[in-house]
């Protein structure tokens, strides 16, 4: 049975007023700037805003999906018919001390955003943060990493909110061990959100961290490319790197449709003006598919793709 989508917007919109909208295009919640509408978004600025989608959720249960900065999400063309969360207000504050060698964040401050102002207060250890486009949350999420670092060398503790546990829900906090992290992997489940998180440093001089800052900004411009993408698409396999696997089978440039392999980075997938979510979505697997053929690696994607069917030959585009 179909979930009463519109009750359950109504309901919230009642208790989150101004904060509920229909059919948001997911295109202005992702990097990739593509796919459908989803049915109903709730824009959630403290805890309790979550714990009245809880008590929702558990009134009338819809699939939800929890949105960072759409950095590493790709959703189909038909949309998502469930209820999109995105976390804004008190879950954008950040303090930085120095002195004591931490930053604590909330889940929806932006990854540069923590490096940049870490770095201009003397809190060394975090600059790595500011390659990698997605939030703490999803970083907490997926131990997001780049440049030989990952997000569990740094955190010490989040803050977790299950709404599942409806009226009842409450954030619980969870060390790195609590969290399970590995390579782009944590125990945090489809139905929690990460709301805060504290991360270690060390103080530093300031303008030493900015210039570590800068060294990354310049290394990912040179190395990777601009544009709507969604960062690295596979998982690199041990001891490899998919971008090597993926240039090695020859198909930097490959194309489906408006979707195409970067010519900078083979592990970066770029949409185009008229690219489609189908597109890239095809490509992904035509892709995995050609290396798996040339190489015997079957590559792992790291992006989430929610609403394709896995069963589909083709789910739009043509290759090229």
């Amino acid at each position: 049975m179909r979930p009463d989508l519109d009750g359950f917007a109504r309901a919230l919109g009642r208790r989150l007023p101004g904060s509920v909208a229909r059919e948001q295009r997911v295109a202005d919640l992702t990097t990739y700037r593509v796919g459908g509408p989803i049915s109903v978004v709730a824009r959630v600025v403290d805890d309790a805003g979550l714990l009245a989608v809880a008590d929702e959720l558990r009134r009338t249960p819809v699939p939800m999906l929890v949105f960072g900065r759409g950095s590493n999400l790709l959703v189909a063309d038909r949309g998502f018919p469930g209820l999109g969360i995105v976390l804004a207000g008190t879950f954008e504050d950040l303090e930085i001390d120095a002195t004591a060698g931490v930053a604590r964040a909330g889940g929806a401050v932006p990854l540069p955003v923590l490096a940049r102002r870490a770095a201009a207060a003397g809190l060394g250890g975090l600059e790595f943060l500011v390659g990698i486009p997605g939030s703490v949350g999803g970083a907490v999420r997926m131990n997001a990493g780049g440049h030989g670092r990952e997000t569990r060398e740094v955190l010490v503790q989040a803050s977790v909110f299950d709404l599942r546990d409806g009226a009842e829900a409450r954030a619980l906090v969870r060390d790195t061990a609590g969290l399970d992290l590995s390579y782009r992997h944590s125990n945090v489940g489809p139905t929690e959100v990460v709301t805060r998180a504290e991360l270690r440093g060390r103080a530093d001089d300031p303008a030493a961290c900015a210039a570590r800052v800068d060294e990354i900004v310049r290394w990912r411009r040179e190395h990777q490319p601009g544009g709507a993408n969604a960062g690295s698409v596979f998982r690199n396999p041990p001891g490899d790197s998919a971008g090597r696997l993926i240039d090695a089978a020859g198909l930097k440039g490959f194309a489906v449709g408006g979707a195409v392999v970067s010519e900078k980075h083979a592990n970066f997938f770029q949409a185009g003006p008229d690219a489609s979510a189908g597109d890239i979505y095809t490509l992904i697997r035509e892709v995995r598919e050609r290396v798996a053929a040339a190489t015997g690696v079957c590559l792992e994607p790291e992006l989430q793709m929610v609403g394709f069917d896995p069963n589909a030959e083709r789910d739009g585009g043509q290759s090229t």
